[in-house]
């Protein structure tokens, strides 16, 4: 594995306990103990269940790629791509509803277009070394 997904990948690891986190301001939130509107309250639980998935996601990632022998440098731009997919896309969500009582988005939701381009990018990329290391080995 790539020195540099490792990194990422310990550095993944730790944000765990961010998420962990994230949770117990979900549920002040739902416990009325941190005023919200109804946007805020959906961008939240939004924000937070897609950090947890695509931390997943990009956890899994990069053990499949490794598994499988892709190659390190195009596992590890796959692993990286989606794992900044679960750093853009949370981000967007939370940032653009602060505030007092936002009635629609601010200009950081464009955080989450751009995390959902990470994401294509590193799933396609991973998909692809993934099939060339499964055809690879018919030969």
């Amino acid at each position: 594995m790539h020195p540099v997904l490792v990194i990422a990948l310990g550095a993944t690891l730790l944000t765990v306990t961010g998420i962990a986190f994230g949770g117990t301001f979900l549920l002040r939130v739902a416990g009325g103990h941190v005023p919200a509107n109804d946007l805020q309250k959906s961008f939240f639980r939004a924000g937070h269940a897609h950090a947890g998935v695509l931390v997943t996601l990009g956890l899994l990632v990069a053990v499949l790629t490794d598994a499988v022998g892709a190659s390190p440098g195009w596992a590890a731009a796959g692993a990286i791509a989606v794992l900044g997919s679960a750093i853009l896309i949370p981000a967007g969500f939370f940032l653009s509803v602060l505030g007092r009582d936002p009635q629609r988005p601010g200009a950081m939701i464009a955080c989450v277009w751009l995390g959902a381009a990470a994401l294509a990018v590193g799933v396609t990329i991973s998909g692809v070394v993934v099939l060339g290391a499964g055809i690879g080995a018919l030969a």
